[in-house]
């Protein structure tokens, strides 16, 4: 696994995971919210997608579903700063959408590393 594109409306967010995964030897892309992402999927493929679940104009439930819509292999890992509806959090939500792993903002280095490397591994 080689290419991440990262999605999230917050830049200081899409910066600090850029980073870390950079130095860990992976291709970082950026998008700042579903719409720009799809685009940016249209144009090349990526073997993970980071993705918010709250963000403008298409959320991160919404892109979830498109992306495993379009039958791609890449995975999906969802990351949130919490909330719920009823009795389920929104990261669990994540994963019936189809995210292969979730991570709770904020996000350590350490979980970040070992979530992707878990997940380049499957």
């Amino acid at each position: 696994m080689h290419n991440i594109l990262v999605i999230d409306d917050d830049a200081a967010i899409r910066t600090f995971l850029r980073r870390f995964l950079e130095k860990e030897g992976f291709h970082v892309s950026e998008a700042e919210d579903g719409e720009a992402a799809l685009r940016r999927l249209d144009s090349g493929p990526a073997d993970l997608v980071i993705v918010d679940i709250f963000m403008p104009r298409k959320d991160g439930f919404e892109t979830i579903r498109e992306i495993k819509g379009r039958k791609t292999p890449c995975k999906i890992l969802a990351i949130s700063g919490g909330g719920s509806i009823g009795r389920l959090d929104y990261l669990d939500l994540a994963k019936i959408f189809g995210a292969n792993a979730v991570l709770a903002k904020p996000i350590s280095r350490d979980a970040l590393i070992t979530t992707v490397s878990t997940l380049a591994m499957a």
